[in-house]
Protein backbone atom coordinates (compact mmCIF):
# COMPACT_ATOMS: atom_id res chain seq x y z
CA UNK A 1 0.00 0.00 0.00
CA UNK A 2 1.46 3.32 -1.09
CA UNK A 3 1.57 6.05 1.49
CA UNK A 4 0.23 9.31 0.15
CA UNK A 5 2.84 12.05 0.31
CA UNK A 6 1.82 15.44 1.56
CA UNK A 7 3.24 18.04 -0.75
CA UNK A 8 4.99 20.88 1.04
CA UNK A 9 4.19 23.14 -1.90
CA UNK A 10 0.52 22.88 -0.91
CA UNK A 11 1.25 24.73 2.32
CA UNK A 12 2.17 28.35 1.96
CA UNK A 13 5.67 29.01 3.26
CA UNK A 14 4.94 32.75 3.32
CA UNK A 15 3.20 33.42 6.61
CA UNK A 16 1.59 36.52 8.06
CA UNK A 17 1.23 36.55 11.83
CA UNK A 18 -1.81 38.66 12.70
CA UNK A 19 -4.28 39.16 15.55
CA UNK A 20 -7.98 38.91 14.74
CA UNK A 21 -8.71 40.36 18.16
CA UNK A 22 -6.90 43.62 18.81
CA UNK A 23 -7.81 46.88 20.47
CA UNK A 24 -5.33 48.71 18.25
CA UNK A 25 -6.94 50.54 15.34
CA UNK A 26 -3.50 50.89 13.68
CA UNK A 27 -2.85 47.13 13.75
CA UNK A 28 -6.35 46.42 12.43
CA UNK A 29 -5.87 48.86 9.52
CA UNK A 30 -2.44 47.44 8.68
CA UNK A 31 -3.81 43.90 8.63
CA UNK A 32 -6.73 44.90 6.40
CA UNK A 33 -4.35 46.57 3.95
CA UNK A 34 -2.00 43.54 3.93
CA UNK A 35 -4.88 41.10 3.35
CA UNK A 36 -6.24 43.27 0.55
CA UNK A 37 -2.86 43.45 -1.19
CA UNK A 38 -2.05 39.74 -0.86
CA UNK A 39 -5.53 38.68 -1.98
CA UNK A 40 -5.58 41.20 -4.83
CA UNK A 41 -2.21 40.00 -6.11
CA UNK A 42 -3.22 36.35 -5.57
CA UNK A 43 -0.16 35.71 -3.39
CA UNK A 44 -0.40 32.38 -1.62
CA UNK A 45 0.03 32.90 2.10
CA UNK A 46 -0.96 31.50 5.45
CA UNK A 47 -2.42 33.72 8.13
CA UNK A 48 -1.46 32.69 11.66
CA UNK A 49 -3.82 34.25 14.19
CA UNK A 50 -1.91 34.88 17.40
CA UNK A 51 -5.22 35.60 19.17
CA UNK A 52 -6.62 32.11 18.62
CA UNK A 53 -3.67 29.75 18.00
CA UNK A 54 -2.06 28.55 21.24
CA UNK A 55 1.60 29.49 21.44
CA UNK A 56 1.56 31.45 18.16
CA UNK A 57 2.42 34.79 19.76
CA UNK A 58 5.39 33.26 21.63
CA UNK A 59 6.58 31.50 18.46
CA UNK A 60 6.26 34.72 16.44
CA UNK A 61 8.28 36.64 19.02
CA UNK A 62 10.93 33.90 19.29
CA UNK A 63 11.39 33.82 15.48
CA UNK A 64 11.61 37.64 15.47
CA UNK A 65 14.08 37.68 18.33
CA UNK A 66 11.89 40.29 20.06
CA UNK A 67 9.88 39.35 23.15
CA UNK A 68 7.66 42.43 22.77
CA UNK A 69 6.94 42.16 19.02
CA UNK A 70 3.43 42.97 17.83
CA UNK A 71 1.61 41.80 14.71
CA UNK A 72 1.54 41.97 11.78
CA UNK A 73 4.85 40.19 11.14
CA UNK A 74 6.05 38.28 8.08
CA UNK A 75 7.95 35.01 7.79
CA UNK A 76 9.11 32.63 5.08
CA UNK A 77 8.99 29.30 6.85
CA UNK A 78 10.88 30.08 10.07
CA UNK A 79 12.84 32.98 8.53
CA UNK A 80 11.81 36.40 9.81
CA UNK A 81 11.18 38.83 6.94
CA UNK A 82 10.05 41.96 8.73
CA UNK A 83 7.10 44.02 9.84
CA UNK A 84 4.44 46.11 8.12
CA UNK A 85 6.92 48.86 7.22
CA UNK A 86 9.28 46.38 5.55
CA UNK A 87 6.33 44.87 3.64
CA UNK A 88 5.26 48.31 2.40
CA UNK A 89 8.86 49.18 1.45
CA UNK A 90 9.02 46.01 -0.65
CA UNK A 91 5.86 47.11 -2.48
CA UNK A 92 7.25 50.61 -3.01
CA UNK A 93 10.48 49.09 -4.39
CA UNK A 94 8.42 46.78 -6.65
CA UNK A 95 10.02 43.81 -4.89
CA UNK A 96 6.96 42.19 -3.28
CA UNK A 97 7.50 39.00 -5.31
CA UNK A 98 10.98 38.71 -3.79
CA UNK A 99 9.80 39.66 -0.28
CA UNK A 100 7.24 36.85 -0.13
CA UNK A 101 9.98 34.35 -1.09
CA UNK A 102 12.34 35.67 1.58
CA UNK A 103 14.71 37.19 -1.01
CA UNK A 104 14.24 40.91 -0.28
Amino acid sequence: KKKKKTSLSKMAEFKVYQATVTSSQAIRKQQEKINGILTGKKIEHEVVDIASVDGAKDKMRAMMGNDKGLPPQFFFGEKYLGDYEKFMNAIEDEMLDKFVKGEY
